[in-house]
């Protein structure tokens, strides 16, 4: 077994290709240089580990990184798993998103929680709007409550207008029909009064006439002189006496 792994370990440090070592700087002179207040103390890192680990209790979170552990001791020493490249490229790339995740998480759920009472607080306003013009509405209904009594006296008064205006129309039409038959009787008794005045100058006019031919009579001439002559005569003896 280890012989295969040997084996396998020289023919993969054959294949891939040479990495020139880096020169990096000494541990001590990082260490040394970064203040003493920002290193964490092992005890609380150890706790954040700890808690940042999945499970309610410690016997749980022990459990899932012994599991954790377990697996991957038995992967790598059946060659299911092999460390390379990819497997720190991964590595970084979960360590970034687990720091992203754990850093932006908060200021993510801040804004969704933002955005959230946001929209919560406009539809609010919306419903408070919409539940005042509702209240509205039903007073302006309940205003009008008046309006079924205002209707049927306005019917009322509508109808005797009604009764009123066709009895005013019967008058009209009687008195259309009076002032009609006083023209035609106007006209009848004009007509009788110029017929009258026809005849009476007809009348006058023929008497006249008859009067002119006896008075070209000498006899009737003669007459009437001598009963002119009496009367006088007469007048004048009564006058004396």
């Amino acid at each position: 077994m280890a012989s295969r792994l040997a084996t396998r370990a020289f023919g993969a440090a054959r294949l891939r290709p040479s990495i020139a070592p880096r020169t990096l700087p000494a541990v001590t002179t990082l260490t040394s240089s970064r203040p003493a207040s920002n290193v964490p103390e092992p005890k609380v890192k150890a706790q954040s580990i700890i808690d940042s680990l999945p499970g309610n209790s410690l016997v749980s979170k022990t459990a899932i990184l012994s599991s954790a552990a377990g697996l991957s001791i038995y992967a790598i020493s059946n060659e299911y798993y092999i460390v390379n490249e990819e497997s720190v490229v991964a590595f970084c790339l979960l360590s970034v998103w687990a720091a992203l995740i754990k850093f932006g998480g908060p200021m993510y759920k801040e804004w969704a929680e933002a955005q959230n009472a946001k929209i919560k607080g406009i539809l609010n306003a919306a419903r408070s709007d919409h539940t005042q013009a509702v209240k509205n509405r039903i007073e302006n209904v309940q205003q009008m409550g008046g309006v079924v009594d205002i209707t049927k006296a306005l019917f009322e008064v509508s109808k005797e207008t009604a009764q009123l205006e066709a009895k005013a129309y019967e008058l009209e039409q009687s008195t259309a029909l009076a002032a009609e038959a006083k023209s035609v009787l106007d006209s009848w008794v004009r007509y009788e009064s110029q017929v009258k005045q026809r005849q009476q100058k007809e009348l006058a006019e023929s008497i006249i006439a008859k009067v002119k031919k006896e008075l070209e009579n000498p006899k009737a001439l003669q007459q009437i002189l001598q009963q002119s002559i009496a009367d006088v005569e007469r007048i004048v003896s009564s006058k004396a006496q």
